[in-house]
């Protein structure tokens, strides 16, 4: 086999492998979408599918980890190209998080469409496309290897935190001033708090692809304003208000 021809067949796989990741980023981004659609139109069955989902993405970060493992092996890359695989195998970890949370949100609608709808609720799809576009951005980060699209989508993470902040302290609000709210209300702020963890996650990504395409790590510490923790509660959330574990 011609040097030339192995080159072309291992550009080919590392293009295989960044195609894979695409196809993940794009599902669980859809995947979010389509929950908060659920969650806006109040559609139980909409959020199931997204449900029933999951397994895809989990099917994709399977291939994406056996096909890092055998390009590691039989590659054996440097530099570069090592990093960027190692990236990948970090970035499906967390674009299946991503999944699980936007799961994590579809099952939540389902248990709210058992109550009557509240305003905060409308918060919630504002909040999602702050992170969407995030996730967008990243994904076009990776394929174009761009550093300087990276290091921005991993400085607006603030205002996912923000956005969060915000709808935490208003659902309080509606809590306290009504304890018929209270497991409605919790279940929103488990929405909300998934949704800002994808954005979380959304970072991480920016800062792998910074570390594989630069071989730098970021060394600024990540900016965050959620302050929720140190928050008042209202009082112990209701035993159905539980936060399901991820599939």
């Amino acid at each position: 086999m011609s040097q030339q021809h192995i080159v072309a067949s291992y550009d080919a796989e590392l293009s295989r492998l960044n195609q894979l990741i695409a196809e993940m980023g794009g599902l669980a981004e859809s995947q979010l979408a389509t929950a908060v659609d659920a969650l806006s139109r109040r559609d139980s069955k909409l959020a199931a599918n997204v449900v029933g989902q999951d397994s895809r993405v989990d099917a994709l970060e399977n291939e994406v980890d056996n096909f890092a493992v055998r390009l590691l092996a039989l590659r054996q890359p440097m530099a570069s190209d090592l990093r960027n695989i190692v990236g990948s195998i970090r970035i499906a970890g967390d674009l299946e998080r991503i999944a699980d949370y936007a799961a994590n949100v579809a099952k939540r609608t389902i248990a709210l469409n058992q109550n009557p709808p509240v305003e905060p609720a409308r918060a919630i799809p504002r909040m999602s496309r702050l992170v969407a576009v995030m996730i967008k951005d990243v994904l076009d980060a990776y394929i174009d290897r761009d550093l300087a699209k990276a290091v921005e989508v991993w400085g607006r993470d603030i205002e996912v935190d923000d956005a969060y902040s915000s709808l935490f302290r208003e659902l309080l609000t509606y809590m306290m001033e009504d304890p018929r709210n209270i497991t409605v209300c919790t279940h929103l702020l488990f929405i909300a708090k998934n949704i800002e963890r994808i954005g979380d996650h959304v970072t991480n990504i920016a800062e792998t692809i910074h570390f594989a395409v630069s071989g730098e790590r970021l060394v600024q510490a990540r900016p965050k304003t959620d302050e929720t923790s140190f928050a008042a509660h209202p009082g112990p959330a209701p035993a159905d208000a539980v936060e399901p574990k991820d599939d």
